[in-house]
């Protein structure tokens, strides 16, 4: 790719694609995207590799009152990833995590049924997975999906990205059975600045694209 920057996530998920051009038309193998701005990645990479897309949704368990320390991720199918180390500091953590795994438990639900419109999600054992986003930052999100992956026995993980922290695409390595990150820029900041257009991607948007690529 020329330049520093994508237009937007279409044209990055179309070079995302050429990256990942050997798991074309592979079978039993998935592109799962992180909503919602890993979606128009995904459909891109799914829609050109011929695969099927689904959507494999995290978040993040923030601790009540300081919402940006995470104590854990709930991810798509109710699986649990905990940072033990900070719960151990937190007065009555266990009930903080159930109280507000409980409401991040709802609006995974409430996600499942707005994107897939009552479409139960893949069957993922023995599958290869490409997962797929925007960019990582901090890389939270996509470390959590990583780990309620495995626990779900799929075959093989590939984490894909167009850009990321350098740190970060490392960290990612050391889980993953592949990691294609195209962009590792020394001076990273955010991932919105190597796009021209880094709008917000809305449910209406991710239900589109998913139908759009017969999920």
């Amino acid at each position: 790719m020329s330049g520093a920057l994508f237009a937007d996530r279409f044209a990055a998920g179309r070079e995302l694609a050429v990256r990942l051009a050997k798991y074309s038309a592979q079978k039993d193998t998935v592109v799962l995207a992180l909503p919602r701005g890993g979606v128009p990645i995904g459909y891109e990479v799914a829609t050109r590799l011929h695969l099927p897309l689904d959507v494999f949704i995290v978040r993040k368990l923030g601790v009540p009152g300081f919402e940006e320390l995470a104590m854990g991720a709930l991810a798509s199918g109710g699986v649990r990833v905990l940072n033990e180390d900070l719960l151990a500091q937190l007065p009555d953590a266990k009930e903080l995590v159930e109280k507000v795994a409980a409401i991040e438990g709802v609006e995974i639900e409430r996600r499942e049924r707005e994107y897939r419109d009552g479409r139960p999600p893949r069957v993922l054992e023995g599958c290869t997975v490409l997962l797929v986003d925007d960019g990582v930052a901090t890389g939270a999100t996509m470390k959590a999906a990583l780990e309620a992956l495995r626990r779900q026995n799929v075959d093989r993980i590939v984490a894909a990205v167009p850009v990321g922290a350098p740190q970060t695409c490392a960290e990612i390595r050391e889980q993953a059975d592949e990691t294609v990150c195209i962009l590792e820029p020394d001076s990273f900041y955010a991932v919105g600045q190597y796009y021209g257009n880094f709008s917000q991607i809305t449910d209406d948007e991710v239900r589109e694209l998913l139908s759009a690529a017969d999920l």
